[in-house]
């Protein structure tokens, strides 16, 4: 596994922070197991949307693949609306 990146690890931290105090703002939790139920769902939370940002080698690795994606059909219609204009 990879070393989180800079950007990961500002993502995760800030959802933990704005998710423990959204949820305990709205919930109103001051006991000990509510607090750790929430706590424990804003680190699950945090985890989560830093797994999922892109590297920068995804994003380059993704835009190269973006022309391929292109499906005959969508390559038609694009050419199609492009005459409707010319």
């Amino acid at each position: 596994m990879s070393r989180p990146t800079p950007a990961q690890i500002a993502y995760g931290s800030a959802t933990v922070a704005f998710t423990t105090l959204a949820m305990l703002l709205l919930t109103g939790a001051d006991e000990g197991p509510g607090v750790a139920v929430i706590a424990l769902a804003a680190l699950a939370l945090g985890l989560l949307v830093a797994s999922l940002v892109r590297t920068p080698r995804e994003r380059a690795d993704a835009a190269a693949r973006l022309p391929e994606q292109r499906t005959p059909a969508h390559a038609a219609s694009a050419v199609g609306e492009h005459s409707l204009h010319g």
